[in-house]
């Protein structure tokens, strides 16, 4: 089945407010049903590049004398997020070294790690330079949206 065939039948379910669609042509068939917790994530997977993940600032300790010390800490430090619900990897195989380890520092571009989705291996791949200083993940492990996987300096 085309890809244009494909995103256009996304298109319709999304405008149209149904919940499932199928469509069968020869022996070919495919089944898009709505997720309203996650509609972005059929398109990634998909168009099969290599996703960025957003970077957010994380939440700032509380002004208090006591927490003033964490709080500079913080400001220099993003969280990379799942940009889809998927399974996380570390490394490209069982046998190969992660692709980033807490102290390493990394480059924009660099593959941070791989999120599985419907039998789909996509990359997430670091938006600015920096530091890991945290992995919140654990290999094999099933990740939601938006959920954060790294933290970065």
């Amino acid at each position: 089945m085309d890809l244009r065939k494909i995103k256009k039948l996304m298109e319709l379910l999304e405008e149209s407010g149904i919940a499932e669609i199928e469509v069968k042509e020869g022996e070919e068939s495919i089944k898009l049903s709505r997720n309203t917790s996650n509609l972005s994530a059929p398109v990634q997977q998909i168009m099969q590049q290599p996703v960025v993940a957003s970077q957010q600032q994380m939440p700032q300790a509380p002004n208090s004398p006591a927490n003033l010390k964490e709080t500079s800490a913080n400001e220099n430090r993003n969280t990379v997020n799942s940009p889809m619900v998927g399974t996380f990897y570390a490394s490209a195989s069982p046998e190969s070294k992660p692709f980033v380890t807490v102290g390493q520092t990394i480059k924009k571009g660099d593959t941070l790690c791989i999120l599985e989705a419907m039998k789909m291996m996509n990359q997430v791949q670091a938006e600015t330079d920096g530091k890991i200083l945290e992995i919140l993940v654990d290999n094999a492990e099933p990740v939601e949206f938006d959920q954060p996987l790294f933290v970065i300096q």
